[in-house]
């Protein structure tokens, strides 16, 4: 797999400081950001994949309290299923993402935010990880988001 590794956690967003997440299960350095629905979300990486044939830029969360049958909860009793956590996701595109691929002259295709409740390696199967992904295309300013 043609994939490369631009930048980690710490580089993407310069004026926000590195965490060490509290989760249990959860070790290495993350930036946290805000998200809409309040719920914890910490950048984990972002990749940039032209293995599709032209430049896709990935940024992957850790979402700890993301789940597939809604048991989970966010702190405030509401579960993050996947229909909670799509404009989470749609938000990251639109601010995070197009000023990252802004700031670095990057002309990305599509961008594909997901969203872990734990650490997952790149290309990795987990069957026991919930995880969600949203792609969008990169037009005039926003994502437009695309049904995979």
């Amino acid at each position: 797999m043609n994939r490369i590794v631009l930048a980690t956690a710490a580089l993407l967003l310069l004026t926000v400081q590195a965490v060490r997440a509290d989760e249990p299960g959860l070790t290495g350095a993350f930036v946290p950001v805000t998200v809409p629905s309040g719920q914890q979300v910490l950048l984990s990486e972002v990749l940039l994949d032209e293995t599709p044939g032209a430049l896709w830029a990935r940024f992957r969360f850790v979402a700890p309290a993301i789940s597939r049958q809604g048991a989970l909860s966010d702190g405030a009793g509401e579960a993050m299923d996947f229909q909670r956590s799509a404009a989470d996701m749609e938000h990251l595109c639109d601010s995070l993402a197009l000023d990252y691929l802004r700031k670095h002259e990057l002309a990305a295709i599509m961008v594909v935010i997901s969203f872990s409740d734990r650490p997952v390696e790149f290309g990795t199967a987990d069957p026991e990880a919930t995880q969600f992904f949203e792609a969008y295309r990169p037009d005039d300013g926003g994502c437009i988001w695309e049904a995979f």
